[in-house]
């Protein structure tokens, strides 16, 4: 029988609640405390617990080295992205009251997109330095311990 048969089964049950968590953080987030970076480091903890249990060949399996990559760009395209648009509809760097024909509901959408680029870049930087430094092979040899 495996020894860490609760931590398995304890982690497969949290693992989605803390993903969902995030999520709520996320959308939350421009009505109370909470945002794109808070949300990101939530979502990071949860693919790193899932390797710290499950291993991280495992994790990497389930959220590839190249998902991670492409989250990290794809988060900055997003927010760099809102302030190009900003630009191209006449407005200022981020000045999200042009993005609808309501300033208020701009703001809204602006916000969302800025806040949705910083969860990928967050989220996909922390579990690629969880990956960087859980990946590394000791420099020791079994004898020299």
């Amino acid at each position: 029988m495996n020894p860490h048969v609760i931590l398995r089964v304890v982690s497969k049950f949290l693992i989605p609640l803390i993903a969902l968590f995030a999520f709520y953080v996320q959308f939350h987030g421009d009505f109370g405390p909470g945002g794109g970076f808070q949300a990101g480091v939530i979502l990071a903890a949860a693919v790193i617990l899932y390797a710290l249990i499950f291993g991280i060949d495992a994790a990497k399996k389930a959220v590839p080295p190249s998902a991670v990559r492409i989250g990290m760009s794809l988060g900055v395209l997003i927010y760099g992205g809102t302030g190009v648009a900003t630009w191209l509809l006449g407005a200022n760097f981020l000045e999200y009251g042009v993005l609808a024909h309501d300033p208020s509901h701009g703001q809204h959408y602006g916000i969302l997109a800025v806040e949705l680029g910083v969860l990928f870049s967050v989220a996909s930087v922390m579990v690629a330095i969880f990956y960087a430094f859980g990946s590394r092979q000791p420099d020791l040899t079994d004898e020299d311990w």
